[in-house]
């Protein structure tokens, strides 16, 4: 599963891949730039932060 979110009030965009044993991070305008990649634990305390 892909997913990606854009900023309305400029043209930033990112896109989150969701696999088994990780999670893949990128800007989805530059497809070959650099990837940050993190374990679903560290993603469900990201979520979990972001969203208080």
């Amino acid at each position: 599963m892909t997913g990606s979110r854009a900023d309305s009030q400029r043209d930033d965009c990112v896109e989150v891949a969701d696999r088994p044993d990780a999670f893949h991070v990128r800007d989805s305008k530059d497809k070959d730039g650099p990837r940050s990649t993190v374990t679903t634990s560290a993603w469900a305390g990201f979520i979990g932060f972001a969203t208080l």
